[in-house]
């Protein structure tokens, strides 16, 4: 009996081994923010053991408080989903893998803790250019510039101020006669633009405005403006 027994367990024991799911993460560590779409797309590929039928493996990405479904390529090595996340600066990802073996139903959860996927601001504009035609107006030349953040619930712009695009004399009377209209601090909401008003009392000029924020991320911001007849 007990040679039956050793004989027996060893088959058993092939079985088992072969009737496990491994999972890798493929999905990029940073991506650039999207608040329109809000969703990010979230990827894995999944190797089943010999005991494991395609059909029998489930796929579903975790989240912050939610739980989501992955779609499989045909043969069910590539997974494919969409996470849906605003005003974050990254978000926790997780992926959690069930299946059927012939002896019970199976889970685990890859990687064992949560992955922060980076979220980044989407790039801000480098240069901006405004026409400065005809007779001065009474308060010189108008320009605006937009700006939005979309990684964090609200901004705080604390100043802004212009000064000169490089350290020589030309540059330095070039934005002289440039400057910042609006009035700080200026609150941006997530999602929404906010708009910074400049001057020019000289037809040719150019500068870089800076912004101060509170965000350790982007503390300073710098853009290049330019007036110009056209």
């Amino acid at each position: 009996m007990g040679k039956l027994t050793r004989l027996t367990s060893v088959p058993v024991a092939l079985v088992l081994g072969a009737c496990d799911v491994h999972v890798r993460d493929t999905t990029p560590a940073e991506m650039t923010a999207n608040h329109d779409i809000g969703m990010y797309p979230v990827s894995a590929t999944v190797r089943r053991d010999a005991m494991v039928s395609a059909g029998a493996v489930f796929l579903f990405g975790l989240g912050e408080n939610h739980k989501f479904n992955m779609s499989p390529s045909s043969n069910g090595s590539q997974w494919q989903g969409l996470y849906e996340v605003r005003c974050k600066s990254s978000f926790p990802l997780q992926f959690l893998v069930e299946w059927r073996t012939p002896f019970a139903v199976k889970h685990k959860l890859v990687p064992p803790q949560p992955r922060l996927i980076r979220l980044t601001e989407p790039p801000f504009k480098p240069s901006a250019s405004f026409d400065s035609s005809g007779s001065q107006p009474k308060d010189g030349w108008q320009g605006s510039l937009q700006f939005r953040f979309v990684t964090v619930a609200s901004v705080r712009i604390v100043d802004g101020h212009v000064r000169p695009s490089r350290d020589t004399p030309r540059d330095a009377a070039a934005a002289r006669p440039i400057s910042v209209v609006t009035k700080f601090p200026l609150v941006a909401a997530c999602g929404e633009p906010v708009e910074v008003q400049l001057a020019s009392a000289a037809a040719h000029a150019h500068a870089m405005l800076v912004l101060d924020t509170d965000q350790p991320a982007f503390r300073q911001l710098s853009t290049n403006v330019e007036f110009l007849p056209q």
